[in-house]
C-alpha cells in the first residue's frame, strides 16, 4: 500500500488549519496534524533567518500526491514553500487502509 506523509510548514496555525481543512475536504488527504510552536533557522536569499512556524503534516495515498501537492503550493503563503513527502514503510495494515479509502472520490472506510 503506498502512503505518504507530507510534511509542510507554514507561517501559523491559521494557514496551517486553511491548508489542512481544504486537503481533507477535498480528498486529497486522509487527515492532517497540526503541531504548533516550532521555530525555523534557515537560510533564503544569502541571508540566515529565523522565524516561528507551524508543521503540518498531512496523510495520503501516492496517486494523490501530487495532486495534494498541487492544492497545498496554491494555498500557501510562501514563494517557495516546504513541502515534503516522505513514503510510509510500514505501519498497522488498517490504518493505512483507511488512508487509502478516504483519499477516494465519494467512499468511506467500513
Amino acid at each position: 500500500m503506498d502512503v505518504f506523509f507530507v510534511y509542510v510548514t507554514v507561517p501559523g496555525e491559521v494557514e496551517a488549519e486553511r491548508i489542512a481543512r481544504a486537503a481533507v475536504e477535498g480528498r486529497l488527504a486522509a487527515a492532517a496534524n497540526i503541531l504548533p510552536g516550532g521555530r525555523s533557522v534557515y537560510r533564503w536569499q544569502g541571508a540566515v533567518n529565523e522565524a516561528a512556524e507551524t508543521v503540518l503534516v498531512l496523510k495520503t495515498a501516492a496517486d494523490r500526491l501530487a495532486a495534494l501537492t498541487d492544492r497545498v503550493r496554491a494555498l500557501h503563503p510562501y514563494e517557495v514553500p516546504c513541502i515534503a513527502a516522505l513514503p510510509v514503510v510500514g505501519g498497522l495494515g488498517e490504518y493505512l487502509a483507511w488512508i487509502v479509502a478516504e483519499t477516494r472520490p465519494n467512499t468511506a472506510f467500513p
